[in-house]
């Protein structure tokens, strides 16, 4: 890697930790006017950093509104460096069906795991909040995901997240995807019991499962 592209990369990376937007545009501006590749750009600059950013937060140094303000960052830089991105740098995303359980309004979780997961290259797809299990179906299907991802803060609308698995079961697609879940009352004990395929105990978690359950899919494929 040359000097100025290095140089470059790092930068994009020390704003989105330090929450800089002016500094994410100004640097993706220089990434572009210097003609370098704006997709290595992303996962190497803006992604370094939200994932440094993700780290601070696992370790208690940063919480929700520093997490927020990086993720601010990380969007104005990509906002300069998107409409540069040659299509053939692209690989095949995988997909994520994400959302909120039905009864359950929280999602700040949620939206800190869908951008973690943005981030980290996987197109995500966000229902929002109080979701009903079919429709996570539906859309898992609808869009050929790889990856449905359920979240709930309260212990009442935990058996949600279980009738997904069912549902699937019932018609016989649950092999087609891996459910994930997570939020303050789950466990590994309660993905187990519903037969869920992992648990992520905070947004970070959540990437580092995605990528190895898909990563997981590509070898078996």
């Amino acid at each position: 890697m040359s000097e100025v592209k290095e140089k470059l990369f790092k930068e994009l990376a020390a704003a989105v930790v330090d929450m800089d937007e002016d500094k994410a545009v100004a640097t993706a501006e220089a990434v572009v006017a210097a003609k370098i590749d704006a997709y290595e750009a992303i996962e190497k600059g803006l992604s370094a950093g939200m994932e440094r950013a993700g780290e601070l937060f696992d370790e208690e140094e940063y919480f929700i509104p520093e997490l927020l303000m990086c993720s601010d960052a990380m969007y104005a830089g990509m906002d300069v460096l998107k409409p540069h991105i040659r299509q053939d740098a692209v690989a095949e995303k995988r997909r994520v069906v994400i959302g909120v359980i039905e009864g359950d309004t929280h999602d700040i979780g949620k939206n800190l795991v869908k951008i973690m997961l943005e981030t980290s290259g996987f197109d995500v797809t966000d229902l929002g909040r109080d979701i009903p299990p079919a429709r996570f179906v539906d859309t898992a299907r609808e869009i050929d995901a790889d990856i449905i991802a359920l979240s709930t803060l309260m212990t009442t609308t935990m058996d949600g997240m279980g009738e997904v698995v069912r549902q699937l079961n019932a018609e016989g697609i649950r092999d087609s995807f891996k459910v994930i879940v997570g939020g303050g009352p789950i466990s590994q004990g309660f993905a187990d019991r519903i037969g869920a395929d992992g648990y992520a105990v905070n947004a970070a978690d959540a990437v580092r499962l995605a990528r190895r359950l898909t990563a997981a899919e590509a070898v078996a494929a």
